[in-house]
Order: structure tokens, then sequence, then C-alpha cells
């Protein structure tokens, strides 16, 4: 269990025990347990069982990241933790980047699990701000994925569960965030929300609420995941966390992709190896790519079974991002480069 040097903290959160029983709407917080909310500007503060990872303390983490424009360019602002007994928000802003570094060898470990929505752009700023390497992510997004098709929903090329979205699925919480519209406005009125010092109560709230939960969800989506969607869940997670990671090495010093588990071999519609491949788009012929309003590239992720991601105002501007097994990687490229070709 968590634990830190800090004194009493001023704030305190309700969070959903992760033993508590799945499936139910959390209607009120009076179902949830109290626990104390850290704002941490020194390595010190944190729990020593996370800045010293080790196999005889496995943890299992929620995660996140808030910033303006979070990207490798971008500036990292609070990084957050959520253990089953307290939160820690770690203030990169005061704390700077001996701080972060301090957590490398915790985001880089296989022996903590980090729990997260959507890790493409926190892995991006991690990696180009600071040289972490984001490893060993349960993403809650593509899980969220994989147990629709699991259970024989049909797939959606362009719906990405939104974190708002999985919060109010009653199959995972059950919770409505509308305070995360509120703070939407106001990072829309003035990107640089999260640089200001000291952290306001809606900033130490909105940053706690984008974590209490993780831990919940977590425990009941393991609950449903078989042993084949676990392998994909893995390997996805790893291939988001290095989507926008681009090096020169080919990922050479990232940790290798899990490999296909013997277990799920030669028992028929064996698992596919999954695959990221960066393509790069000449100067300007992105237009072509996505077409007037997205159709072209609507129309090529429908075609196949592989996602794509555009790096869009954020970056980098010319090159397209396909996941997915090798042949339908394959196939999107084919069909990209023959967007990038056709003369209107």
């Amino acid at each position: 269990m968590a634990s830190s040097s800090s004194s009493s903290p001023p704030h305190q959160t309700h969070i959903p025990l992760p033993s508590d029983p799945g499936g139910k709407t959390l209607e009120h917080e009076a179902q949830l347990s109290l626990v104390p909310v850290h704002v941490v500007t020194e390595a010190s503060q944190l729990p020593a069982e996370f800045l010293n990872p080790s196999p005889e303390k496995q943890l299992i983490i929620g995660f996140d990241c808030e910033g303006v424009d979070l990207c490798r360019h971008g500036t990292l602002c609070i990084m957050q933790l959520a253990f089953p007994n307290a939160i820690f928000l770690v203030d990169a802003i005061q704390g700077g980047e001996v701080l972060i570094k301090a957590c490398k060898p915790a985001l880089e470990s296989s022996y903590i699990t980090k729990v997260i929505h959507d890790c493409k752009r926190d892995s991006e700023a991690l990696y180009f701000q600071f040289g972490i390497k984001l490893h060993n992510v349960f993403d809650t997004q593509i899980a969220y994925s994989l147990l629709e098709e699991q259970e024989g929903r049909t797939r959606v090329t362009v719906d990405y569960i939104s974190f708002v979205g999985l919060l109010a699925d009653p199959r995972y919480c059950g919770i409505s965030y509308l305070e995360k519209e509120e703070v939407r406005i106001l990072l829309r009125q003035d990107p640089n929300f999260w640089t200001y010092r000291p952290l306001s109560e809606l900033m130490i709230r909105a940053a706690t609420d984008d974590v209490r939960f993780l831990l919940y969800i977590y425990h009941n989506m393991m609950e449903k995941l078989n042993q084949r969607s676990l392998w994909y869940l893995a390997v996805r997670s790893a291939l988001y966390c290095r989507c926008f990671c681009i090096n020169a090495n080919d990922y050479a010093d990232w940790p290798p992709v899990p490999p296909i588990p013997d277990n799920l071999v030669g028992m028929g519609n064996d698992p596919e190896e999954e695959i990221l491949s960066i393509l790069d788009v000449p100067p300007g012929k992105m237009g072509r790519v996505i077409g007037r309003r997205g159709a072209s590239i609507l129309s090529i992720k429908e075609s196949c079974n592989a996602e794509i991601f555009i790096g869009g105002s954020k970056g980098p501007p010319d090159k397209v991002f396909i996941i997915g097994p090798v042949k339908q990687v394959r196939k999107a490229e084919a069909m990209l480069r023959g967007r990038m070709l056709e003369l209107y």
C-alpha cells in the first residue's frame, strides 16, 4: 500500500475500492472510500515501492498526465498516480525535470502496471521531454474496444470511447463526470490552465477525478477479458505507447512487444502478429489522405482491420500511424499510398 513522508494532506477524495463488486452503478459518494490526495513537489513524498520497483512489490496504479498541448512540444504540468489508498499529484511545474525523472524507473518498470485511458500523447510527452519510455500499460480505451469485440458487438472504426463515456458505462463504473465539461471550457478559454500555481481546488479536483476511478474500472475489465483479449491488449498498449514516439533506431531501445503466448497457438483462429507502421506523407498530400470531411481516411479505416492515426494539430504533420495485424497494416499502407498518387 502507498505511504508518503509528507504531512497529513489538506485534500481528500472518494474512490471505489477495487474489491467492490463490479457491474453496479456508483451513484453516491457514500459508497466510496475516503483517501488522501498528496500534491508532490519532491520525490521523497512518493511511496518507496513506486520509486524503487521490485518483483516482490508489484503495483497496479491509475495514471494520467495533464498539460498544455500535451505532446512532444507541449508542457507536462501534472502527473497523476492513483493507489488504492492514496492519490499523488506529481507537480512537474514546481518539481521540474528532477522530480519527473525520479519517476522514470517506475514508468518504465514491468513490475508496475499503469492503468490509463489513451496513452499515446502522454507517452509522447514523457519520451521527448524526459527520455521516459512508458511501459507495461493497461490502456482502458483499448480494453473497452476488445471487450466490445469479445462480446460480439460490431467493431466501430471511428468512435473511440471517451473517458467520460467509459465512466458512464454501468458495466465498468457508472459515474456521471459533468465537471469534465467545465474544465474543458476553461481550457478552451485559457490553454495555460494547468500551469498556474498554487494549484486551485478545481485543478486538484479535476486532476484527481481523471484517475480516482481507474483501478475500479481495471478490476471490472479484468473480470471480463479472456486470455486472447489480454494478449491483444498488452500488444496494442505497447504499440500505442510507441505510436507518436518516432526515433531513428526503429524502437530498438524500447521493451519488446509481447510475443504470441504458446497457450493461444494451435487452437484454431490463432492470433495474428500486430505491428506499428509509420507512413511518410509527401508535402501537400495529407489532404488527399484525409479527404473532404475525412471521407478518404474513413473509407480506408472501414476497409482494413487496423487503427489509423493522424498527427493532426499536435503533429507530426507529415506522418500516418497504422497499428494492427501485419496483412491489414500492409493493406492500409497500399491504400494510403494510392490516395497520395491520385490526381483530381
